[in-house]
């Protein structure tokens, strides 16, 4: 159930967004009354959050943030719909996943519309979401039982984030974006950049992730990474590799196959290289060649 006379006094203070010396505005979301008072009570507890809003559900959810649009009183009517304000003093986003109604990925979905999104962080008793989490955008995925480190790392990057240049700007420097992959180990999520990862191994539904610091298991089938990853430079080379194109530093007939190497010196890797993709390993390589010498 959701909390309307409480809402409503929520509603009551609005808060300049643009204000980044201000503290944190978060929005609580979990069907479980208990679960709730307990995170809305750690947020409460950490000194960089200012206020904190609850909702039940992830209608009343939207209520509240509806009504809550920046420098300006609630917008009459907003009732308990699916259309969200451009924009809210709300900096982040707290939800579960598994709700009744509208569950936590779809209301991560709706926000994904507003033109200046809250950051969104999971809290969730499951741990096979994480990569669901990462296509709607979340910046954290946090286990239940709630800890309170856990929660104080995700609030730094919400206040990373807010200190950072807009997203728009980020992407026109880089030429795109350095996608994050969540990866969960013993109760922790750690975040590993795509830029980070020199070649990717299937290992049945998984794929292993391997970087200069060790290697990382995912639940994301090695077919998925290779059309998502397509584009930023990663190559098949193997039914069971996906390589960083730009690392591979010598490709060399062996033995009956062709086998490359990625990277130098002590963290140097070979890979076989399977006969059906070798030509297009040769194309791509001849043609990143020909590019960086073209922008000389």
């Amino acid at each position: 159930m959701g909390f309307p006379a409480q809402a409503r006094k929520q509603d009551e203070e609005i808060v300049d967004s643009n204000d980044t010396t201000r503290g944190l505005v978060v929005l609580a979301v979990d069907d479980e009354q208990p679960a709730l008072e307990e995170m809305a009570f750690l947020l409460d507890e950490d000194p960089r959050v200012a206020t904190v809003l609850k909702a039940g559900e992830s209608t009343e959810a939207l209520r509240i943030l509806n009504g809550r649009r920046a420098g300006a009183a609630a917008a009459p009517g907003a009732g308990t719909g699916t259309d969200v304000a451009e924009q809210t003093d709300i900096d982040a986003v707290f939800l579960d996943i598994r709700m009744p109604g509208l569950d936590g990925l779809e209301l991560a979905r709706v926000l994904q519309n507003m033109a200046v999104q809250p950051a969104i962080v999971f809290v969730t008793a499951h741990d096979d979401r994480a990569v669901d989490a990462y296509d709607v955008g979340a910046i954290d995925y946090l286990l239940k039982p709630l800890r309170t480190e856990r929660l104080s790392a995700a609030l730094d990057r919400i206040l990373s984030t807010r200190r950072s240049e807009p997203v728009e700007t980020v992407r026109e420097e880089t030429g795109g974006d350095d996608e994050v992959i969540p990866v969960e180990l013993a109760g922790t999520t750690k975040l590993v950049p795509r830029s980070a990862v020199r070649y990717v191994e299937a290992q049945g539904d998984y794929a292993r992730l391997h970087t200069t610091e060790g290697s990382h298991l995912v639940r994301i089938p090695l077919s998925v990474l290779e059309d998502r990853w397509r584009d930023a430079g990663f190559v098949r080379i193997h039914r069971s590799f996906l390589v960083a194109l730009p690392l591979v530093t010598e490709l060399r007939l062996a033995g009956s196959g062709y086998v490359v190497r990625i990277g130098s010196g002590p963290e140097t890797a070979e890979l076989p290289v399977s006969r059906r993709h070798t030509r297009e390993l040769k194309d791509r390589l001849v043609r990143a060649t020909k590019q960086a010498w073209s922008q000389r």
